[in-house]
């Protein structure tokens, strides 16, 4: 069957299951947890078969170190993958809670309870561990998914994807509780986009999709992942703190979207304190692209042009930039940001309320790294996506983030006058 026939089928097994899943007892999803993660063990030699493929085809497609540390799937990445399933199981239930009960003056009795959004459609780029953890935070939230991960992960979606159903439909849930899209071509995003059985699209990806999304979704969607991640050093930072949270955020993972991507400093910091810090990430193999000062300060940085302020290099590579206080700071996060995480380096309290106060993003830092923006670090279990939108969810997507409400009103024979 190709993707064209296939689509419109998977909507309407997912519109199915989700109507099985929204009714399923908390034991119920967590056995099926729990059998996920056990078929992901069971599957990871299979799995590692067929990441080695995508691995390779990468390479010689020229993708970055970062993206194909991103793409690589290893026994260790298998057991966190399961390790993440066991957590979300473990984790508490939101369906069916009542946030709010009151009583109206009719006398009615008035309860906001949370149910699942119904049909997720989660398109994804060279993160294979999505798979996994898109599948097993919609199972628990009590809805369906269907999955859309990019080419170059195509034969590590396909056997991660391959081990997760068999183990839903082991544990007596509906096959289209988890499927996943196979075609590999543009068109079949397109599609998806447009896929009215869909009742909420999440994309995570870069820019290219965000805007492929704009312009096509005929859906609701929740936009998340682009990171332009920024972090601030003002003239009272202590400059240990200050090293230590930018080599954290820049070369711990520097092809994950809470990496930060531009590092903005006083201009009345010390010189000494500045060659230090870029002559250490230098030595760590970070590229520097900077303004004219930086340029001074790093005999081996570039010059940065005016795309660099607004890049998410998902690389060991960072603009740097000199600017006259706090308020040019918080103004150039504005214009080139993608309000998702940024910090501020100050042992200024004014400072560190008002860059909290002003700065519009997701989340927002007070001396620590960018690459705490994440679901398990904010105890939330695994994440799927990081929501740099206003509307519904923002920041790191969990559970909660991804079920909505309705109301449920009791009466005695009450009628509105």
């Amino acid at each position: 069957m190709n993707w064209i026939d296939e689509l419109p089928e998977m909507g309407r097994r997912a519109k199915i299951a989700a109507k099985a899943l929204a009714g399923a007892t908390s034991d119920r999803k967590n056995k099926a947890l729990a059998l996920m993660a056990e078929s992901l063990r069971g599957n990871a030699r299979a799995i590692t078969g067929k990441n080695a493929m995508d691995v390779e085809d990468g390479r010689k497609n020229g993708l970055s170190s970062a993206m194909i540390d991103r793409l690589t799937v290893t026994n260790s990445r298998i057991e966190a993958m399961a390790a993440g399933l066991e957590e979300i199981a473990a984790l508490r239930d939101p369906v069916g809670e009542i946030d709010a009960t009151w009583t109206t003056a009719s006398g009615v009795t008035v309860s906001r309870v949370r149910v699942p959004l119904g049909v997720i459609g989660m398109i994804y780029e060279a993160r294979p561990n999505v798979t996994s953890d898109a599948a097993g935070l919609c199972l628990k939230s009590g809805n369906a998914v269907i999955l859309r991960g990019g080419k170059e992960a195509y034969h590590s979606n396909s056997a991660i994807t391959a081990a997760l159903t068999e183990a839903v439909v082991a544990s007596g849930l509906p096959h289209g509780a988890v499927q996943a899209l196979s075609a590999r071509d543009r068109e079949a995003s397109v599609a998806m986009m447009r896929l009215q059985d869909i009742d909420v699209l999440i994309p995570r990806g870069g820019l290219s999709l965000k805007k492929s999304v704009m312009e096509n979704a005929r859906v609701p969607y929740i936009m998340t992942g682009m990171g332009n991640c920024h972090i601030y050093i003002d003239e009272s930072a202590d400059f240990e703190k200050a090293r230590s949270i930018v080599i954290n955020a820049k070369c711990q993972r520097p092809g994950v979207c809470n990496a930060v991507e531009t590092m903005l400093f006083h201009d009345r910091l010390s010189d000494g304190f500045l060659e230090s810090l870029l002559s250490e990430l230098t030595r760590l193999g970070v590229e520097i692209r900077g303004d004219e000062r930086t340029r001074g300060l790093c005999p081996a940085s570039l010059a940065a042009t005016e795309e660099d302020w607004g890049a998410e290099y998902n690389d060991l590579i960072l603009a740097v930039k000199s600017v006259k206080g706090i308020d040019e700071a918080i103004d150039h996060i504005e214009r080139y940001g993608t309000h998702h995480s940024d910090c501020i380096v100050t042992e200024s309290y004014t400072n560190a309320r008002k860059f909290q106060s002003d700065v519009d993003s997701a989340a927002v830092y007070v001396n620590a790294s960018t690459r705490f923006t994440d679901g398990g670090e904010f105890g939330f279990g695994a994440e799927i996506g990081i929501s740099t939108q206003k509307l519904h969810a923002r920041g790191p997507m969990g559970l909660e983030q991804l079920t909505s409400i309705k109301y449920i009103i009791n009466g005695d024979g009450q009628v509105r006058g």
